[in-house]
């Protein structure tokens, strides 16, 4: 999976490309990790979701620890362009309760 970062202003994006699953998860978790570490004064985080051709239930557990992350750093995270299957997955499980999807 590639990793894309753009920031404007105080606002952070992490862009996806490729698959979000057990395989790639580890090697993602830890690039997004030093990214967020990197850029301690954002005041927000939007992972874009557009390029993540597939996502499994991985994925939710990605968003959820990268949300927790920046939470105790005071950032906000949200989530935006999610393709139509992982929309459904982030949906079903509850995730917009916790992670707003933002366009």
């Amino acid at each position: 999976m590639k990793i894309q970062t753009a920031r404007s202003g105080s606002r952070l994006v992490i862009k996806l490309c490729g698959e979000m699953d057990e395989y790639s998860a580890a090697q993602v978790r830890t690039a997004c990790d030093d990214i967020i570490d990197r850029n301690k004064t954002a005041g927000s985080i939007v992972i874009d979701l557009a390029d993540v051709a597939f996502m499994d239930s991985t994925g939710i557990g990605f968003l959820i620890g990268r949300y927790k992350k920046a939470g105790k750093m005071g950032i906000k995270l949200a989530v935006q362009s999610p393709n139509f299957a992982a929309d459904k997955v982030l949906s079903l499980a509850g995730i917009y309760t916790l992670i707003p999807k933002v366009n």
